[in-house]
């Protein structure tokens, strides 16, 4: 521990479900249910997210002189780079190539879940600067100790993302579509601020959609197994589409059916009574987070209407400030969700490699910035009603 940490424990836990759920709940807080134990716990009681999958657990719990948890982080040893969405892929060629050895290495988010949320959680009433900086040093021993080439803390949210820059860490930024609500009653109200041409597009759309399926909106106790079921089929396809992995199995997606309904909003389409299709959501106070699609075969503007267009209703109909839409898709910008930025942040052992991601980190940046503003421009509301966005802090290209 550093100076001034001598009152703190710092543990390291392999299986989440050594911590007590409401102490590490404490921690999370109730914002983001994608850092909460219970979704957590569900990949890997699942098998989802466990050594074998290439995610070995090291969470590291902060304890304080009376054993009570005041911090933890969700952490992992990995043995590739699935699942991450903060692509690493060519520093790991290019350091291999150069005869290093990039893998395993330490990662400091939600598998499988590109959701920005806290990393460094601190539990109501402690010591926000103390006890992150405990969680960064243990994190450091962690992959010191091990023998790591590197340290990755992604999906952060901005003031841990300066903190970790101020720590030294290397700063990295991306870029998502985020649709925002400044306060409309109604989806009405939301058409009303497009332009007119994106206004037919989307009634347009959202009529061929529902002219031939059932589309409903399903949570807490009216989400059954039999829903999750036809959903996990659906997200079998897509994943055989897009010739990918499938990393999350069966027994996720009914663990988390069991242990946090309430958190699902699963938009699902029938055709004849039978599913056809859907969007599974995870539900946070303020936001709600759009995380996996899939369909039984291809229906016409099924797919914008189930992600896009009823989150947006669902969100007006419940307050909420914001609607996330997970990873890629500049298509998203005509529907809404406009360009905002993210955060992650980086630790490497080796100095000449580090020397060389930083210099690739700061003209990248330049690039997502500017490429932020140049999509911006395209968006479908009228200059009167442009929401708020976050550009990030490199809204202008670096001068360094």
């Amino acid at each position: 521990m550093p100076d001034g940490e001598k009152s703190v424990t710092a543990k390291i836990v392999q299986r989440i479900s050594a911590i007590a759920a409401a102490e590490w709940d404490a921690c999370a807080g109730p914002d983001n249910p994608t850092v909460g134990h219970a979704f957590l716990n569900a990949m890997e009681e699942s098998g989802s997210a466990t050594e074998k999958t290439g995610w070995l657990p090291h969470h590291v719990a902060i304890e304080d002189a009376d054993g009570r948890l005041i911090g933890c982080a969700p952490c992992y040893v990995k043995s590739h780079s699935y699942g991450e969405y903060v692509f690493d892929w060519g520093w790991a060629e290019a350091f291999e190539r150069a005869g290093g050895s990039y893998y395993p290495k330490l990662q400091v988010s939600v598998p499988f879940t590109p959701v920005t949320g806290p990393r460094l959680m601190v539990r109501p009433g402690a010591d926000v600067d103390a006890v992150r900086g405990a969680l960064l040093a243990t994190l450091s021993e962690i992959a010191k100790e091990l023998k790591l080439s590197s340290l990755h803390i992604t999906f952060t949210p901005e003031d841990e993302y300066k903190m970790l820059g101020a720590a030294g860490l290397l700063q990295r930024t991306g870029q998502q579509f985020h649709w925002t609500n400044p306060g409309y009653h109604t989806f009405d109200d939301f058409l009303a601020a497009l332009s007119s041409d994106k206004r037919k597009m989307v009634r347009k759309e959202r009529k061929v959609a529902n002219a031939e399926l059932v589309i409903e909106t399903l949570t807490g106790e009216a989400l059954t197994d039999k829903h999750m079921d036809a959903f996990f089929r659906f997200y079998l396809k897509t994943v055989d589409k897009k010739w990918a992995h499938a990393y999350l199995n069966r027994e996720f997606f009914r663990q988390i059916r069991a242990e946090m309904a309430d958190k699902i909003v699963l938009v699902m389409a029938f055709d004849n009574g039978q599913p056809a299709g859907g969007a599974l959501n995870i539900l946070g106070t303020q936001t709600l987070y759009g995380r996996n699609w899939g369909a039984a075969r291809h229906y016409d503007m099924l797919y914008f209407e189930a992600c896009f267009y009823r989150a947006i209703e669902f969100a007006i109909a419940k307050g909420l400030k914001r609607v996330e839409a997970g990873a890629q898709g500049p298509h998203k910008i005509a529907r809404g969700y406009l360009p905002s930025a993210t955060y992650s942040a980086h630790w490497v052992r080796d100095a000449n490699f580090r020397r060389a991601i930083e210099d690739f980190l700061r003209r990248e940046r330049a690039k997502v910035a500017h490429e932020m503003e140049i999509l911006a421009e395209r968006s479908p509301f009228k200059k009167s009603d442009q929401p708020p966005r976050d550009a990030g802090p490199n809204a202008k290209p670096d001068t360094e």
